[in-house]
């Protein structure tokens, strides 16, 4: 069939809309039509060559949608299904049936290689190879080939265009908190980057009980929105060193910590500004190859520093948790999205890249 896609055909170039064509499911394969899609962080830093993503190729892994066609083997869902679209995992290894699928053995061969497993892609142009299945889905189209393992179903009443960022963003922060780190009622957090990640651990460590919540960014807005969300307090890292505005707050440090930035001197500051036995998470994605200093005898004193990928989550339980929780007001992801036409997906990278919106959504 025809879609209509955005491709990345150069390092760091700008989305061209153009006319491809998308092959038929296979058998484990689900045909999605796209109704919106988050635009993540992942996606641009791939743009950007951070990992050596095939190009051209077809990005976007934060996609909901309609079910229109499923693979002879499909089971979980039909067609007229509302669904999310997560990351993939090869579902065989040791962490994927010790329910940790973040941290499968495969993760970057199902997610980041451009192609199925055996080299082929379900995207091209007349003679030309486009590579796709980025997460397995590709959904900045209007139609996505997803696996039957990522693609969670959603109930029909929700608004299905807003739920993609639940794949990735949205379920990397809460869960980083409540998977991951799972701090108990009354403990205290510092969150380093109030992008979409970061603000929603804010609100995940709010609808667990944290009682002191520290938000720190560079941008005014949102250090406000923060608040809004849950932080306790905001510490503006432009105009104070984080450490010491941390320590103001709590003199023995934080308990918990997250650094979702990428940044080198960021990842040391959340490790510095936590109490003894305190943990830092790392969320944020830097180049291959990035490395960061820290003082031995700060970890030796009991802290430790975790790397946490996709928020330690099962999406088919995950997901529905964390849309029971909007339901009830406790996580209002909704808060953070702005929308923009399919069309206008250079501008939506823009504003992000510019700060001005935390959570770009596509819709069509």
């Amino acid at each position: 069939m025809k879609i209509s896609a955005a491709v990345i055909r150069a390092k760091g170039g700008a989305f061209t809309i153009e006319e491809l064509e998308l092959a038929e499911p296979r058998a484990d394969e689900v045909l999605v039509r796209v109704a919106g899609v988050g635009i993540c962080h992942t996606d641009l830093v791939c743009r950007d060559q951070y990992f050596p993503v095939p190009l051209p190729c077809v990005f976007g892994h934060e996609g909901a949608g309609v079910v229109e066609r499923v693979g002879s083997s499909v089971t979980k869902v039909v067609p007229g299904d509302h669904v999310v679209m997560t990351f993939d995992n090869c579902a065989r290894c040791h962490p994927c049936l010790d329910g940790m699928p973040g941290y499968c053995h495969d993760l970057y061969a199902e997610n980041f290689f451009g192609t199925r497993g055996d080299g082929s892609s379900a995207w091209s142009k007349a003679s030309e190879k486009i590579h796709g299945h980025f997460f397995h889905q590709s959904s900045f189209g209007t139609h996505a080939i997803a696996r039957e393992r990522n693609t969670i179903k959603v109930n029909r009443d929700l608004p299905l265009a807003l739920l993609g960022p639940l794949a990735c963003g949205v379920q990397t922060g809460a869960g980083a908190v409540m998977n991951a780190l799972r701090p108990t009622a009354g403990s205290s957090i510092a969150v380093f980057g109030c992008g979409t990640v970061g603000l929603s651990a804010v609100m995940a460590a709010s609808a667990v009980g944290c009682t002191t919540i520290i938000a720190v960014d560079l941008v005014a807005e949102r250090l406000s929105l923060a608040k809004e969300l849950g932080a306790t307090h905001t510490i503006n890292a432009g105009s104070s060193n984080p450490v010491e505005a941390v320590r103001e707050i709590l003199p023995n440090g934080v308990l918990y910590s997250l650094e979702c930035t990428g940044v080198p001197k960021v990842i040391r500051q959340a490790v510095d500004c936590l109490a003894l036995t305190g943990i830092a998470g790392v969320i944020g994605v830097t180049p291959l190859g990035t490395e960061v200093a820290l003082d031995v005898n700060s970890i030796l004193f009991g802290r430790s520093v975790r790397g946490i990928i996709e928020g330690d989550s099962v999406p088919g339980i995950f997901i529905p948790q964390m849309i029971q929780l909007h339901q009830q007001g406790k996580l209002p992801f909704d808060k953070l999205i702005r929308t923009f036409p399919f069309k206008d997906i250079n501008a939506a990278v823009a504003a992000c890249e510019q700060g001005q919106v935390v959570k770009a959504v596509l819709t069509f």
